[in-house]
């Protein structure tokens, strides 16, 4: 029977990854994506969740915020959308870690890494065939400067697992499945693809936001504002789409009104009378212009 609970979801994202007692699950997600040279070997979350105080009448972002044994900062976040400002918002949260780690009288070479990672069910770069993205302070050449303020980004839709059931040996692959997949697949068909105990335990978490009323409730809750969110923003584009084609039409009709010699009105104007209307008004000015020859 499939598990039916969406990783991708926000609160499930952060029961996965930003809860202290599955720090071993965030461990091998950082290490999975980061792939240092030397693995990170302990990770303290920063913020886990507080049911009580949790409001799913609000749509903030379900954060993880998380800390190594060598004081480098991680911000994990899951988003499901491609919105508007996003590379802008992901950076100023890895500079604001950044940034609060000095306090009066602290050095700035005390400063540890910041780094900001972003599980993106959408595509952001539409002319890169890559999905793993990784920025830093670099020159044009290559030149680190520092690697104080990093920026990691998956984009999701880009990853196609192996057909048939072997197991993904890739680690990164093994977390781009799970996200993916893990919602339409039962923990057995889970551990053939992903045979990493840490997958178990993984996919343990999702069972236990399904069964647990409160958690379920939380869970769904948090879904249905998700796709409320979608819809205005889909609602809002279309009505901006639709905005545009009036304001373009409405200046296309002022230019047509010039030629032919009618009393001018204002795009302003003209665009109260709606695109059909713009649309007659156009038709019947060319055919005067036609008949003038």
């Amino acid at each position: 029977m499939a598990i039916g609970i969406d990783p991708l979801v926000d609160f499930a994202a952060k029961r996965l990854l930003g809860s202290p007692e599955h720090a071993a699950v965030t461990l091998h997600f950082l290490n999975a994506v980061l792939r240092f040279d030397r693995p990170i070997v302990d990770v303290t979350i920063l913020n886990p969740i507080n049911l009580k105080d949790f409001d799913a009448d609000k749509l903030s972002v379900l954060d993880i915020k998380a800390v190594d044994g060598v004081g480098r900062r991680y911000n994990i976040e899951v988003q499901t959308t491609r919105q508007p400002g996003l590379p802008q918002r992901l950076t100023y949260y890895a500079a604001r870690q950044l940034v609060e780690q000095l306090g009066e009288g602290d050095q700035y070479e005390q400063l540890s890494p910041s780094i900001g990672i972003c599980l993106l069910d959408a595509v952001l770069f539409r002319d890169e065939p890559s999905l793993r993205h990784a920025f830093g302070l670099r020159s044009p050449g290559g030149l680190t400067l520092s690697d104080c303020l990093q920026v990691h980004i998956l984009e999701l839709p880009k990853y196609v697992p192996p057909s048939g059931d072997a197991a993904i040996i890739d680690p990164a692959d093994q977390w781009l499945y799970f996200f993916r997949d893990a919602a339409a697949r039962s923990p057995e068909e889970l551990s053939k693809r992903l045979p990493d105990p840490v997958f178990a335990e993984a996919a343990g978490v999702l069972e236990m936001i399904a069964r647990t009323p409160e958690e379920r409730q939380h869970y769904e809750d948090r879904l249905k504002a998700e796709r409320d969110e979608w819809a205005r923003i889909t609602g809002a584009r279309r009505e901006g789409v639709q905005e545009g084609l009036v304001v373009g039409q409405a200046k296309l009709v002022a230019t047509l009104q010039q030629l032919v010699g009618d009393a001018e009105q204002t795009p302003e104007e003209l665009a109260e009378i709606g695109l059909d209307g713009l649309l007659e008004m156009e038709g019947d000015l060319k055919r005067q212009l036609r008949a003038r020859g």
